[in-house]
């Protein structure tokens, strides 16, 4: 029950503005015409919440190939368009379908997807294509970029509830770096895992450090709502607020969760994204310690 409260209160459903504005896209997108979001600006959607809701559209249009790409590699699978909606935060039905058929339309992006034509799951990624992309290949060739066996980017985040935390606080000491946002599924069944691994492994010597992107995605959770979170899930370690500079540095993260495993000697020795079953969790943070 306490889950589902949890997940009611950071999960907010639509607001009246994106369902218009998602309903609009829905029954507008054309083959081959780009949506020319000036011209929505302009004369269609002039209400400050309507714009607010194509901002955050126009933004996750340009984040949505590197989340696709980051999946694929990650996983060997592209991901689901409810895996898409969960990361993007889209919560009126067809949401994430639309988008992508805007993508699709739009003759000025790569063809870097198939998508089955009655369900519009994606079939196919091609990464070489969005790798080849002017725009969109320098990150991407950032965030499917192999992190294991490199040294793990410094970085310097403030508590978020408690003190700071800072990479060179951490030297010599294994630790594992946990980027997450609230109200993020996947985040959410993760949680208690997490709680497990610090009861099975902590006494061992590692360390969990939770860096919260809300405000970089703009999630309306609170500090308060944070902290209620963490003590439904049983955290009792070092939470910090993830910054532009520390997202940038791990390869603009843009799956939610996703793990960096880091030993000793601030190498990193396993990167994962997505939910991740509790042994897998297990086997990261012993290497870890290894």
């Amino acid at each position: 029950m306490l889950l589902i409260l949890l997940a009611g209160l950071f999960v907010p459903g639509p607001s009246p503005a994106e369902v218009r504005v998602v309903d609009y896209l829905k029954s507008h997108v054309r083959p081959g015409e780009p949506v020319v979001v000036s011209a929505l600006y302009n004369s269609v959607f002039t209400a400050p919440p309507e714009r607010a809701v194509l901002d955050r559209l126009f933004d996750a249009f340009f984040r949505i190939p590197l989340f696709v790409a980051q999946q694929q590699k990650a996983t060997g699978r592209p991901p689901t368009l409810a895996q898409i909606a969960e990361q993007f935060r889209f919560p009126v039905p067809g949401e994430a379908d639309v988008v992508l058929r805007i993508m699709e339309s739009d003759p000025r992006v790569p063809r870097f997807l198939e998508r089955d034509p009655r369900s519009g799951e994606i079939t196919r990624v091609d990464v070489d294509a969005i790798l080849a992309h002017p725009r969109f290949g320098k990150e991407v060739e950032r965030t499917v970029a192999g992190w294991e066996g490199r040294a793990a980017p410094a970085f310097s985040a403030r508590g978020d509830g408690g003190p700071p935390v800072s990479s060179d606080a951490l030297g010599g000491t294994p630790h594992l770096l946990y980027f997450w946002f609230t109200g993020c599924p996947p985040c959410l069944r993760t949680a208690p895992l997490l709680a497990e691994l610090q009861k099975s492994l902590g006494p061992r010597g590692l360390v969990i450090v939770a860096l919260n992107a809300d405000r970089l995605l703009e999630v309306p959770a609170t500090a308060e709502q944070r902290a209620a979170y963490a003590r439904a899930h049983g955290w009792s370690f070092p939470r910090v607020e993830a910054d532009p500079a520390t997202l940038q540095a791990y390869g603009d993260v843009s799956v939610f969760p996703t793990f960096f495993f880091v030993d000793r000697r601030g190498v990193i020795v396993r990167h994962l994204v997505s939910y991740q079953p509790p042994d897998a969790l297990e086997a990261a943070g012993r290497r870890a310690l290894e």
